[in-house]
């Protein structure tokens, strides 16, 4: 049920509020007969019909048709408000449809139900749009002292450096992501990610030099990461 970058729309500078689609929203790394599993112990006799619902809702979520999926997970996830695979997936839908009250309250109820820091920094972005500075914080030394995997963790400090930048602390949210900003021979997304960011919020720093080696630095792995190009050349 999960989706690649490719498939999903860039990610926001770090120094910018987020909107809809704004962070890869992804699905845990389960197999289907895991998700299959629950739905059918949770859903009683309809059981096989909620599954074929809630497969039907990831397939328009990963085909980015984010309004039919949350038509078809409406009625899913009234009937099985217990089932961590609905609630997460809920949460993600209306994430991407920027309706970050309902996003939060989902994925909420997903870390309830599942202990799981896994949606953490989509969570904590959803708090960031809300302005919920002290929950986003919360979040993050959640996210931090569990370490699930340097991509989660990564993804979590962005989230965590926007919303710094968000309250007027630019220089707190650079001095975020640039302990971590050292080059690396090959990269793999989360560090162009990072680097991304970076660069974002060293250009609005004024530190050009800075933001122009980040960005030079992201293009020549990825020359097509988000528009990279673009701001790499509007910087010489």
């Amino acid at each position: 049920m999960g989706q690649r970058r490719t498939a999903a729309p860039e990610p926001a500078p770090a120094g910018r509020a987020r909107r809809s689609g704004g962070e890869p929203a992804r699905r845990r790394r389960r197999g289907p007969t895991d998700i299959e599993s629950e739905v059918l112990r949770l859903g009683g006799r309809r059981g096989a019909y909620l599954y074929r619902q809630l497969l039907a809702a990831a397939e328009a979520f990963a085909r980015g048709r984010d309004r039919d999926a949350l038509r078809m997970l409406r009625p899913v996830r009234d009937a099985l408000p217990d089932a961590p695979s609905v609630r997460e997936l809920t949460g993600l839908v209306h994430y991407r449809l920027g309706n970050f009250n309902a996003a939060s309250t989902e994925l909420e109820s997903f870390v309830e139900l599942t202990n799981s820091v896994e949606q953490h920094p989509v969570l904590m972005d959803c708090y960031r749009a809300r302005k919920r500075w002290r929950r986003v914080d919360e979040l993050w030394e959640e996210l931090a002292a569990a370490s699930p995997s340097a991509e989660l963790v990564t993804e979590g400090r962005i989230v965590l450096a926007g919303s710094l930048a968000d309250r007027g602390r630019l220089r707190d949210a650079i001095a975020q992501l640039d302990r971590k900003a050292g080059d690396v021979r090959n990269p793999r997304e989360h560090h162009l990610r990072l680097w991304y960011s970076l660069a974002d919020l060293e250009e609005r720093a004024g530190n050009l030099a800075r933001a122009r080696e980040l960005f030079g630095r992201v293009r020549r792995h990825e020359p097509d990461f988000a528009d990279v190009a673009e701001r790499a050349a509007a910087l010489r």
